[in-house]
């Protein structure tokens, strides 16, 4: 009896771990729902492409596509730049999105946002051979120093305001297409210093070991929230998805896997 017992409980403890079904109690179930998610493919670790296949993984993926089996729905992934993809997801072009995308009153007034599933930290992402500054006076002082970053990201407005002189127009920040593109620039010395959060500095330096470093601390703290057309009755059962995420581990396991474990060349 005693060894059924063990085994019933050692049953349990893996049906709440990491691969929860949709029979989790309490959460909503949406019958097979198909919702259509976008994201960009270029914020390691959170979403990018494998480098063997091409095919779309990390932290948002695993993290979504769990919630979307314990609420008992299909995710038909898209992909869409980033200055896009607000506004598509306002318009119903796409029902959620995802791309690191900090929740501020801003975008508030444009789209709704789930619960935050990440809060991170703004760092300075530098070559690894950097030592003209280590922190953002540093930086400021030199004018020969530039900036890459995205246009109306998190990441450009913290470049203006918290690291430079307040002008958005400021020749020092240099703007790209993607944030991929803005870490190879700093890789090819096109740039001098790249602004992050913690989770994605980790995958960039894991990815390309002895190429990029961290210089100074942390500037601010960032919310990350999935974005939702206004008004989605998904917001709810998303929110609860998550709640249940946090209380039995799996948002721990995500972060293990993508921030300290994960490994391109295995």
């Amino acid at each position: 009896m005693m060894k059924k017992i063990k085994l019933a409980m050692v049953t349990l403890a893996l049906s709440i771990g990491f691969g929860a079904t949709t029979s989790a109690a309490g959460l909503p179930d949406l019958k097979g729902r198909t919702v259509v998610a976008v994201t960009e493919n270029a914020y390691a670790p959170l979403n990018f492409a494998d480098p063997k296949t091409g095919e779309g993984i990390g932290w948002e993926y695993d993290a979504f596509n769990e919630i979307a089996k314990r609420l008992n729905m299909k995710v038909d992934w898209r992909l869409a730049s980033w200055d896009s993809m607000i506004e598509a997801v306002r318009q119903g072009q796409f029902d959620v999105g995802m791309d690191g995308i900090t929740i501020n009153e801003k975008r508030e007034k444009q789209i709704d946002f789930s619960d935050p599933y990440m809060t991170s930290e703004m760092f300075m992402l530098v070559r690894a051979d950097e030592t003209r500054f280590d922190d953002p006076k540093t930086f400021a002082e030199d004018p020969a120093l530039l900036v890459g970053a995205q246009p109306s990201t998190t990441n450009f407005y913290t470049a203006v305001y918290s690291v430079l002189d307040g002008d958005e127009n400021n020749q020092r920040i240099k703007l790209f297409e993607t944030f991929g593109t803005s870490v190879q620039a700093l890789r090819a010395d096109d740039v001098d210093m790249v602004l992050m959060d913690a989770t994605a500095a980790a995958g960039y330096m894991g990815a390309a070991p002895n190429s990029f470093k961290i210089v100074g601390g942390p500037i601010g703290s960032e919310d990350f929230g999935f974005i939702l057309t206004p008004g989605s009755d998904l917001r709810e059962p998303i929110n609860a998805a998550l709640v249940s995420m946090h209380e039995d581990g799996t948002i721990d396991a995500l972060k293990k896997k993508w921030f300290f474990d994960y490994n391109p060349k295995n």
